[in-house]
């Protein structure tokens, strides 16, 4: 299954973020900062992550309630397999 460039756009942006909070983790850490500091940026980083995996997952499984009878078992199986990784 391909991807809709146009419904990932606010993926691309939501991995943006998460790219940016990841040098500010790396950033905190080389400053020293406190652990509390770091640990909330990387969560952040983390939430941004599984929300990007999420919106890419429920994208393939809108084109497969869309089109049932276009979609083999195959990719439903990938898709189940897919969002189970990110559960």
């Amino acid at each position: 299954m391909t991807l809709n460039r146009d419904e990932m756009a606010p993926v691309i942006n939501r991995l943006r973020r998460a790219q940016g909070q990841i040098g500010g983790v790396i950033r905190l850490i080389e400053e020293g900062r406190d652990c509390k500091d770091v640990v909330t940026q990387l969560a952040a980083a983390s939430r941004a992550l599984d929300r990007a995996g999420f919106a890419i997952v429920s994208s393939g499984l809108k084109d497969c309630l869309s089109n049932p009878e276009g979609v083999s078992q195959e990719d439903r199986d990938a898709m189940e397999k897919l969002f189970l990784t990110l559960a």
